[in-house]
């Protein structure tokens, strides 16, 4: 355990998790020195748009599936009615300062709704030329959370800062996966071990498959029991830890395809042996294992001496 507070940065490819390949070295490097696992989603329901899906599956990370279904319950009624305040971030996790900046204009609408501070990304990167602008991004980022010039600020900073890239621009996929890796280089080399950034930061890279296709659910699966359905001991196989909550099995459970994620904080996280960012090394090597994705901002609330510890 830390003897202060982190500041966590969530770094979060929407739809990315599938392009990612072998010269994507800074999101192996990562990888290679955190603690990966996996994070289950629910079912997506049927028809719905790429929009609703980057909101949905950013609410259930948040747990904020209540938050999401009075959102959904306002469209046609002018939206005119706010959410309870005890549903925003700073009630519910003692008063925490949150940031985010995407592009999306449904997630601006419902970050805020959350109590995050929806950020521009234009305006960080102003005057920058594109061969500087991810180094300039990842100093602003952590500037954003009280880390300037290798020294750690005490006022005037966020708790967590989401950055969110991807989701309905797959046009651009292949560039954006690119940024996002010299996004990560930018951000490691001011976080060296033993540094005050570093004993700080709490960095997580999260990665989700986005709109599911067919054929995911065998070639992706985080089930083990789709490798005994034909043992005669399957039924006595229990659930497992990720399908159940509060001792009751979790009525909605998607068993493949989930988000990936790594998590680094220098003399905090624990290495795993995973060494590669990808689906096959986490689930085969990696210390996270598999847990629901609604519970991801509790365990990042922990580490910022936000909410008390979930699980064991």
């Amino acid at each position: 355990m830390a003897d202060k507070p982190s500041r966590s940065l969530v770094l979060f490819g929407d739809g990315f998790a599938r392009f990612i390949d072998s010269s994507h070295s800074h999101f192996h490097s990562l990888a290679s020195l955190s603690s990966c696992g996996s994070l289950t989603l629910p079912n997506s329901p049927p028809s719905e748009s790429e929009d609703e899906r980057t909101v949905r599956e950013f609410a259930v990370l948040l747990d904020a599936c209540h938050t999401y279904s009075n959102v959904k319950g306002q469209i046609g009624d002018n939206g005119s009615q706010g959410d309870p305040p005890k549903l925003t971030l700073p009630d519910r996790f003692m008063g925490m300062k949150a940031a985010i900046l995407t592009n999306n204009s449904s997630l601006k609408s419902f970050s805020a709704k959350l109590g995050f501070s929806v950020l521009q990304l234009d305006e960080l990167v102003r005057d920058c030329s594109a061969e500087l602008q991810h180094n300039v991004v990842a100093l602003e980022l952590l500037k954003l959370l009280g880390f300037q010039e290798g020294k750690v600020l005490d006022s005037d900073h966020f708790d967590l800062v989401f950055f969110h890239i991807g989701a309905g621009e797959q046009k651009m996929v292949a560039s954006d996966v690119e940024y996002m890796d010299a996004l990560v280089g930018g951000i490691m080399s001011q976080a060296q071990p033993g540094s005050d950034i570093g004993s700080r930061l709490h960095l997580s890279l999260v990665m989700s498959y986005g709109n599911v296709l067919d054929g995911n659910d065998s070639k992706f699966s985080v089930s083990k029991r789709v490798d005994e359905k034909n043992s005669h001991l399957s039924v006595l196989y229990p659930l497992q830890s990720y399908a159940v909550k509060g001792g009751i099995p979790r009525k909605d459970v998607r068993h493949y395809s989930p988000m990936l994620i790594a998590q680094w904080q220098y003399a905090v996280t624990r290495k795993d042996n995973a060494e590669r960012f990808s689906f096959e090394e986490f689930i085969e090597h990696g210390g996270n294992l598999t847990i629901p994705a609604d519970r991801f901002l509790h365990e990042i609330a922990f580490k910022l001496w936000k909410a008390p510890k979930y699980g064991a």
